[in-house]
């Protein structure tokens, strides 16, 4: 299966687990991977930047990692805030399975992989870290991220990495147009021909600073 897949609910590939041996936080894992799912034997590039360029992680409360793929971002975040509820969600249920098993090889108990539908409507995140599967198309994106994005909590912040050929300026000022007006969005960062966004969910009196 190729990763303009990666986004398919059921994979058709056989499920081989293999052993993998990714770096989280500067440390080596020995984890487990498998086909169907995207960059499954690597931390991809895009998500490299995204973990370069984010603040540390809040220490308690709801974060998302949205498009979890294996679960590079959700280890990170979860390895980092240990007190904290981390919600991996994708619709790939291979991706979901690798998330649950790898997060029991690590110890890690705060961690919640799941389908979109199955994150209760009432969950607001302090935190939402996301390599967005842009190859499922426009639409789709647009409808995602205008989902998730507003249950960000007041003053906290959503971090996208976006490869630049593939649209980030262009959504940035989508995003610009059509969420809330408490809601502002800058660049962040600019590394390996990728942008890194931060939406940041601002209380009303808070000035809107300028995009670099």
């Amino acid at each position: 299966m190729t990763n303009e897949h990666y986004f398919s609910a059921h994979p058709e590939s056989e499920f081989n687990l293999r052993p993998f041996n990714p770096t989280l936080l500067g440390q080596s894992y020995q984890l487990v991977t498998a086909g169907g799912i995207f960059s499954p034997e690597r931390i991809d590039a895009g998500t490299q930047v995204l973990l370069a360029n984010v603040p540390e992680a809040p220490p308690g409360g709801n974060l998302l990692d949205l498009g979890c793929g294996w679960g590079p971002i959700t280890f990170t975040l979860a390895l980092s805030s240990p007190n904290a509820t981390v919600w991996a969600v994708d619709v790939n249920e291979r991706a979901l399975d690798l998330v649950r098993r790898n997060a029991e090889i690590l110890g890690l108990s705060n961690v919640n992989a799941c389908r979109p539908e199955d994150v209760p409507a009432d969950i607001r995140f302090m935190t939402i870290w996301s390599n967005p599967p842009i190859r499922v198309g426009k639409d789709e994106l647009h409808n995602l991220l205008e989902k998730w994005l507003p249950r960000l909590e007041q003053d906290s912040d959503a971090w996208l990495v976006i490869q630049r050929n593939l649209g980030s300026d262009s959504l940035q000022r989508w995003l610009d147009g059509i969420l809330p007006v408490n809601f502002v969005t800058s660049r962040a960062a600019i590394a390996k021909g990728y942008r890194v966004l931060r939406v940041r969910s601002r209380a009303l009196a808070e000035p809107v600073t300028e995009s670099v």
